[in-house]
């Protein structure tokens, strides 16, 4: 795992390096090993590397062996030893076992193209000297990140925005991440700067423009090209295939634990990697206070099970790390599990440099409560017109996935279309909120779903959930779990790795009928059936896990005093982007127990504590 960063001067010339160190310096917490550097006419790059593999020898930038192609990495290439046997027949010298070696000589035998034989997560930068050519790639799935900025001539890239020129705040952004609570792709929260989309390489040649085009993109087969067939064999095939994912991203000269959250993702993968793995696993869990959101028995029993050394911590409110948890992530990030992602990779840096996360079962299985409604609202969703004054006069409980909450949730968009009601149901301020909101002036002419919507689009045909959940692949999972995943990881240079997003997995996933996911009350049933014989039974049926934080009771308790001092209508009033008495009245009406509004606060927080950091910026009318 590294961070990466460059520059390149787009009519050709020489390029101006002398800001290349200040860039790779605010990279230091993803890559504190070692850090190289290369300057070469009009392209500069620079990288600091987390040594996962090949410690000793694997330091970048990475060259072949006549020194005309060099290749940055941030993230792990898996199959790397297969590509390395099948280069050196071919006649290829290698000087390093490291995975990023194979890069260069890949390249050589096929071009630009060599992205597609890649299996792993990878944000890559690539410059051949001899074509004068520089290819930017990020992985299929947008595991690991990658920004660019095209300014003045000058095209920069990093793996986060804070080595980029800061820029105005864009407001197509902010209308999305009020709706989201992230900044979607390609889209990041300056204007002028953008996220290099998942499966898409950036390619600059000579002194032409930089052209965009996707390589690879993981989506659904055609309805009638679902799995069929029986179930056990079904079965035993998602557990060799998880197996043998899991065998994949084990690979490393560093002991890799495993992140257990108590739920049947993470516990599968502890499951396979106690068997894979050369030595004794870690794993590493946190917990609360607040029962209904601990979740640290099951974690317990899945440790116990597989004799793990196991870690665990109790999460509780703690308003003095908020604003470095803004800190980390660099961009306004409104998912408030963010706070114990953080908490965990801490705890687990202490122990290992790599761990195995879940991020990828839900989607790619059918593991939301949402994947539920789904299913039931074309039955329902007529009816439930009727239903809202009684829903909507139901008291806000701070239990996890009240039923007051999701009764609400359900009858505001359950009469919908199915992507409108899809994303309706995770909205966090809708159009008419974001309206009431924002100061005057500052409304963008900006659809926040028009990405799901094109990505929806490109799925006619396929069942209609899994369309969904292709949506949620490319959308929520991409700039919400995996950023999250990635920030929380790299503030304290852990490497987290993801085998659910496997292409053998997620092809596999994606073939199944909807019956085998989600049917009744039932979520990831073909999962929960293939790992039944490898965990506790209260864990293979437990409801869903995962890092979520009692955000409405620590609103209301706790939290009280630093949220009102930082979402003070005078804060509010000189940050200038919110109306003070809309801010204040959500609060109100969330700390007298009116509605549960705490993602809403959460997502006001996050980004005042956000912009109190940030770099100062103007603010871009200009959509």
């Amino acid at each position: 795992m590294c961070g990466i960063c460059g520059l390149v001067a787009l009519d050709g010339s020489e390029v101006d390096a002398s800001g290349l160190a200040a860039m790779s310096r605010t990279l230091r917490h993803r890559g504190p090993d070692s850090d190289g550097s290369f300057v070469d006419g009009p392209v500069a790059l620079a990288a600091r590397r987390l040594s996962v593999i090949d410690p000793a020898g694997g330091d970048q930038p990475v060259e072949n062996e006549d020194g005309t192609v060099r290749v940055l990495l941030n993230g792990e290439i898996y199959n790397h030893r297969e590509l390395r046997a099948g280069l050196e027949r071919q006649g290829h010298r290698f000087a390093t076992a490291s995975d990023t070696e194979a890069l260069v000589h890949l390249y050589e035998e096929h071009g630009p193209g060599f992205v597609t034989s890649l299996r792993g997560m990878f944000a890559l930068a690539l410059w051949d000297s001899r074509r004068r050519r520089l290819v930017l790639a990020r992985d299929p799935f947008g595991i690991k990140p990658l920004y660019y900025r095209n300014e003045r001539g000058v095209l920069a890239f990093a793996s986060e925005p804070r080595a980029l020129p800061a820029g105005e705040i864009d407001l197509r952004a902010l209308q999305a991440f009020l709706a989201l609570n992230y900044v979607p792709a390609p889209l990041s929260i300056r204007h002028g700067t953008s996220k290099l989309p998942p499966g898409h390489m950036l390619v600059w040649q000579g002194s032409r423009e930089p052209r965009l085009e996707r390589f690879a993109r993981p989506e659904p087969p055609a309805a009638g090209d679902v799995r069929t067939g029986d179930v056990a064999e079904l079965c035993e095939e998602l557990r060799a295939r998880l197996r043998d994912s899991v065998r994949a991203h084990l690979t490393a000269d560093v002991p890799v634990g495993v992140l257990l959250s108590g739920g049947v993702d993470s516990g599968a993968l502890t499951a396979f990697a106690a068997a894979e793995a050369p030595s004794r696993i870690k794993t590493f869990s946190i917990g609360f206070e607040e029962a209904s959101f601990d979740e640290l028995a099951g974690a317990r029993r899945v440790a116990e099970r597989y004799s793990t050394d196991h870690h665990e911590l109790i999460v509780r409110p703690d308003a003095e790390l908020l604003p470095d948890v803004a800190t980390a992530f660099d961009e306004p990030f409104a998912d408030s599990s963010a706070l114990p992602a953080y908490l965990v990779s801490r705890l687990a840096s202490q122990h290992v440099k790599a761990v195995l996360s879940g991020e990828g079962g839900d989607e790619l299985f059918g593991g939301y409560y949402t994947y539920l409604a789904d299913v039931l609202a074309p039955r329902v969703g007529p009816l439930t017109a009727a239903l809202r004054p009684f829903v909507g006069a139901l008291p806000s409980s701070e239990r996890r996935a009240s039923f007051d909450y999701g009764a609400k949730r359900f009858v505001r968009a359950a009469h919908l279309p199915p992507l409108e009601r899809h994303c309706g149901w995770k909205e966090i301020f809708s159009r008419d909120a974001r309206a009431e909101l924002l100061r005057l002036g500052l409304h963008a002419d900006y659809d926040p779903l028009e990405g799901q919507r094109s990505r929806y689009a490109e799925t006619e045909g396929a069942e209609e959930l899994t369309r969904l959940q292709d949506v949620d692949l490319g959308g929520y999972l991409v700039d919400d779990l995996l950023v999250k995943t990635d920030r929380a990881g790299m503030a304290h240079s852990l490497e987290a790795r993801v085998p659910y997003l496997d292409e053998a997995v997620a092809s596999f996933a994606f073939a199944l009928p909807t019956k085998l996911k989600v049917r009744g009350l039932a979520k990831k049933r073909l999962l929960r059936l293939a790992v039944e014989p490898l965990l506790p039974r209260s864990v293979v049926h437990g409801r869903k896990r995962g890092f979520s934080i009692p955000a409405a009771a620590w609103l209301r308790g706790p939290l009280l005093p630093f949220v009102r001092e930082t979402l003070s209508p005078e804060r509010v009033r000189r940050q200038g982007f919110f109306e003070p008495r809309t801010v204040s009245s959500l609060l109100d009406d969330h700390v007298a127990g009116r509605e549960d509004l705490s993602r809403q606060l959460w997502c006001l927080l996050s980004f005042t504590l956000w912009q109190a950091q940030a770099p100062a910026a103007k603010i871009a009318l200009a959509a």
